[in-house]
């Protein structure tokens, strides 16, 4: 049975504030931390915190739920993948002002980052994210109540073919620090299905 491991779980820029539960992870992010690379803003950040169990399973589907109070421009939290600096990939929400935050994702492919957002509100206070994996192809989900769940992404992972270092990630861009509680840990067989190929329209 496919699962995630806290007691096997490795940590990605350690916190200097943090416990690990039977069921539940809090995080306290530092000032500063972020992954980005490159692309638009010139600079490359590669220390936000992820703690992160490493698979070889090419087909399943990891769930969280995580709860947040956001401080300031850039908090996020969500799920991560990490294969190093240039290749990685996350989803969350991000605070931006007090009357929006962004519900987004950033992958990162050959040292440069892209960033796709939608507006998202304020009153939120906890979401579930999904990751999916068929081989080296991968969907973001995320849900309000953890039954419904809405497609966010689907995306490809230069070196994310093999062996995958995926998990739980929190970090707060500017000068800020906020706390992230993540629970309802599930993983199993993958829930995204295979697209069946039709044949080509005669014309």
């Amino acid at each position: 049975m496919m699962e995630f491991n806290l007691k096997q779980a490795q940590w990605q820029n350690k916190p200097t504030k943090f416990s690990i539960g039977d069921n539940s992870v809090t995080v306290t992010t530092e000032p500063n931390t972020d992954f980005w690379q490159r692309t638009y803003y010139g600079f490359k950040n590669d220390n936000a915190h992820l703690l992160y169990n490493t698979t070889d399973e090419k087909y399943f589907s990891f769930t969280i739920k995580v709860a947040f109070e956001y401080k300031a421009l850039f908090d996020q939290c969500g799920i991560g993948m990490y294969q190093d600096s240039d290749h990685w990939a996350k989803c969350g929400i991000e605070y931006h002002n007090d009357k929006t935050m962004w519900l987004g994702s950033v992958v990162t492919n050959h040292g440069y980052s892209d960033w796709a957002t939608q507006d998202i509100g304020t009153d939120l206070k906890a979401i579930w994210y999904r990751l999916n994996r068929r081989e080296s192809d991968f969907l973001f989900e995320y849900s309000l109540d953890g039954l419904d769940f809405k497609q966010m992404r689907i995306f490809h992972l230069h070196k994310g073919s093999d062996k995958i270092n995926f998990g739980l990630l929190a970090c707060s861009p500017s000068s800020s620090t906020f706390e992230a509680v993540f629970s309802d840990f599930k993983m199993g067989k993958s829930l995204w299905k295979e697209h069946k190929k039709t044949a080509p329209l005669l014309v």
